[in-house]
């Protein structure tokens, strides 16, 4: 059993609020991982088609022994297949390298707002959705400007943003416009890369304080702020500390702690200019 509380989309769709991540986990590793994942709890799995481990993914989902309604899947459509009919195609392969009828969440991976195709895309995000194949339909690495647009020519809001987020770069301005209009932020890289934000002294002394590692803090921290959380490990020990986040609370000293810590520092590209 899972003890992973779930957020409600602004579509009535329930998904739950820390899930595992499957980026840079190799193919042929992903069902074991992905089943290490499950095994501990995790219900909510995100990969995408640019991560190329769809079919192990999906082969984790199918042996699990978890009713698949019990599980939220989310993949992600890569910036080469923007466009109505390459979106529709792109999806079935996704579909059927995944092994299921339907995802739970498609999401579009970056606006890439050079190629100034996001609008059509969506457009076919919304069909998938109509026909029963996506339970909820949303984006990725999209800037307030670009859901504007999306939302002024579109007819469904998107449930998710999924952005780079963590404690070094808060995005508040997008959290602010997520919450005006009923989107979920779940976070990408909730823990920075490599060592550096878990060695910060602020996060090691929150850490020792409540007898919790760093990363455990940081995700604590995430969820305490409403964000939908995906740490990715291929590690057995850290995938289940990862879950282990829901017997403790951050208080308001450390709450002001961490939005101390904010320094606008982006790890990943910008989507500004990206793709």
């Amino acid at each position: 059993m899972s003890n992973v509380p779930s957020i409600t989309l602004n579509n009535g769709v329930e998904m739950p609020q820390l899930g595992f991540g499957v980026w840079q986990v190799p193919d042929d590793e992903a069902a074991a991982t992905v089943r290490t994942a499950i095994d501990s709890g995790y219900r909510s799995i995100d990969t995408a088609a640019i991560y190329d481990n769809e079919t192990g993914t999906g082969r984790a989902v199918a042996d699990s022994g978890v009713p698949r309604d019990e599980l939220f899947v989310t993949t992600k459509l890569w910036n080469e297949n923007q466009g109505y009919d390459s979106t529709l195609r792109a999806f079935d392969e996704s579909l059927a390298k995944l092994g299921l009828d339907h995802v739970d969440l498609y999401l579009i991976h970056w606006p890439a707002p050079a190629q100034d195709k996001y609008v059509d895309t969506y457009k076919a995000f919304e069909k998938i959705h109509a026909d029963g194949r996506a339970r909820a339909i949303g984006v990725s690495n999209f800037h307030p400007e670009h859901l504007e647009r999306l939302i002024g020519e579109t007819s469904i809001v998107p449930a998710v943003n999924q952005i780079e987020l963590h404690p070094q770069l808060q995005q508040e301005t997008s959290r602010a416009f997520h919450a005006k209009h009923s989107i979920a932020t779940e976070a990408w890289s909730p823990l920075g890369s490599g060592k550096g934000l878990l060695e910060v002294p602020t996060v090691v002394a929150v850490a020792r304080k409540h007898g919790k590692s760093p990363a455990q803090v940081v995700l604590r921290w995430h969820l305490q702020i409403g964000n939908v959380v995906i740490p990715k490990s291929v590690t057995p020990s850290r995938i289940k500390e990862n879950i282990d986040v829901f017997d403790f609370e951050l208080d308001s000293d450390d709450l002001a702690a961490f939005a101390a810590l904010d320094e606008g520092k982006r790890l990943g590209f910008d989507p500004a200019n990206f793709g």
